[in-house]
C-alpha cells in the first residue's frame, strides 16, 4: 500500500511539477510578445497582462507539491539536530499536520472562492471567468497534500540541498 501511494505521489508531483513549468514558459512568452507589442509595434494586447497573472497563480500552486515532497517547505534543520531521533519524528509529524491543515483550508476555501467566482469575468478576456484562475487554489491543495503524505511516509530531507 505505501509503495503503491509513493508511486501515486511520484506521478502527480511530476504532473505538476511539468504543469508548474508549462505556465512558467507561458507567462515569459506572454511577456515578451507583450513587451514586442507594446513598445515596438506600439499596439498593446491587454489580455496578455490577464493570462500573465493567471499562469503565475497556476504556477506557484503547481510547484508547491514539488517542495513539500523535498521537504523543502517547513526547514527547522537546527531544532531537528538538537532532537534525539524519537522527538525528530515527532517534530516531523507536527510538521506534517500543520501543512496539512493548511493545505485543507486552503482547499476548502479556495474551492469556494472559486465556485463565487464563476460569474466574474476576466477584465480583458471576458469569455473566461475568474474560476479558472480561482480553482488553482484546491488543485494545488490536492496536489501538495498527496507530497505531505508521502514526505511523512518517506522522508527526503533535502532542504539543504535546495536552499543556496
Amino acid at each position: 500500500m505505501k509503495q503503491g501511494f509513493l508511486q501515486l505521489e511520484r506521478w502527480t508531483t511530476r504532473i505538476a511539477l511539468v504543469l508548474a513549468c508549462l505556465m512558467l514558459v507561458v507567462a515569459s512568452s506572454l511577456g515578451v510578445f507583450q513587451i514586442v507589442t507594446r513598445f515596438i509595434l506600439e499596439q498593446p494586447a491587454e489580455w496578455t497582462e490577464v493570462l500573465i497573472r493567471f499562469s503565475l497563480i497556476w504556477m506557484l500552486f503547481l510547484g508547491i507539491p514539488a517542495a513539500f515532497r523535498q521537504g523543502a517547505m517547513v526547514s527547522v534543520d537546527a531544532l531537528k539536530r538538537a532532537l534525539p531521533s524519537r522527538g525528530v519524528r515527532l517534530l516531523e509529524a507536527a510538521a506534517a499536520l500543520a501543512a496539512l491543515a493548511l493545505m485543507l483550508l486552503i482547499l476548502w476555501w479556495g474551492w469556494d472562492y472559486a465556485v463565487r467566482g464563476k460569474v466574474q469575468t476576466m477584465a480583458g478576456l471576458e469569455e473566461l471567468t475568474m474560476f479558472w484562475a480561482y480553482v488553482a487554489m484546491p488543485v494545488g491543495a490536492i496536489f501538495s497534500i498527496i507530497g505531505i503524505v508521502a514526505n511523512y511516509l518517506d522522508p527526503r530531507h533535502m532542504e539543504l540541498e535546495t536552499a543556496q
